[in-house]
């Protein structure tokens, strides 16, 4: 069984753009190696928005050298970028983008979320490509929820949906560039489940909504379990009802230098990362 190494609690809420108030639940400049093969969660939300004709959300900007992984929880979420995609998210999709050697995009609540208002709340997790991949093309991935498997717990205890990975049997319909394993789900009041992973692969525990005991400690709203690297087991057990999300991978054991939108493996490598954004070679928006 995997142990308990710290609970973290999220900070304080700021905004990104005018359109995401997100609280940062974990960072590879906090964690470090420790959460390896992810480098960044925040959670938006939740939060009542008013109605308007106002574009709310975040411009044009660059990303190079590893993932964004968007989950929708309630509202809806419009994305467009420089190879040329576009689409709308909604309740239970997931959008995985790579943005590999570089990529423009821009992220604003849908035209029809803004028109109407209501609740938005999401998850935004950044997964580090390993090394001999920094530089592969762009790609996205819409996942809608129909698309997503679903593990059910016994008893009609809850469920968790497998987003990447393979597990219980089932695999996830994210393409990755390594091992890991993303889940997320719901568990009623007393419901439980035992989750298996490859001993020496990185492991936490998100609680959106509710309380849970994970391997004997208790977490609640807003608050992230880590758990060591050794070990494979993980127990989940519902005190209240739960609203959560498993992150598991094997870390890459490389180097970690990021500046911004930029995560690479060295000074140089982020060096040429400006250069290449000023030069326009991350593409344009059209």
């Amino acid at each position: 069984m995997k142990n308990v190494m710290s609970v973290q609690t999220a900070s304080h809420p700021h905004w990104v753009g005018d359109g995401f108030p997100v609280k940062t639940l974990l960072s590879y400049q906090m964690q470090g190696s420790a959460i390896s093969p992810f480098l960044l969660l925040d959670h938006a939300g939740p939060m009542q928005f008013s109605a308007t004709s106002h574009r709310r959300g975040v411009g044009s900007h660059p990303h190079r050298g590893f993932e964004t992984v968007t989950l929708v929880y309630a509202g809806e979420v419009a994305h467009r970028d420089s190879t040329g995609e576009q689409g709308v998210i909604g309740v239970g999709d997931v959008q995985w983008m790579t943005a590999g050697s570089g990529i423009l995009h821009e992220e604003y609540h849908s035209d029809q979320f803004a028109q109407t208002g209501g609740k938005l709340e999401m998850f935004q997790l950044w997964v580090n490509l390993p090394q001999r991949d920094k530089m592969t093309p762009p790609r996205y991935q819409t996942i809608l929820a129909h698309q997503i498997p679903h593990i059910a717990l016994a008893d009609n205890r809850g469920f968790l949906r497998v987003i990447a990975g393979e597990t219980a049997g089932l695999t996830g319909p994210a393409k990755t560039y390594s091992p890991m394993l993303v889940l997320d789900g719901a568990v009623k009041a007393s419901g439980s489940y035992m989750l298996s992973l490859a001993d020496g692969w990185s492991a936490m525990i998100i609680v959106r909504s509710g309380k849970l005991k994970v391997n004997f400690q208790t977490v609640t709203e807003h608050q992230t379990l880590i758990l060591s690297q050794a070990g494979a087991d993980i127990r989940l057990e519902a005190e209240q009802d739960s609203e959560l999300l498993v992150l598991a991978g094997e870390p890459l054991n490389e180097p970690v230098v990021g500046y911004g939108p930029f995560v690479m493996t060295s000074d140089a490598e982020i060096k040429q990362a400006l250069l290449d954004f000023q030069n326009g070679k991350f593409g344009q928006l059209t």
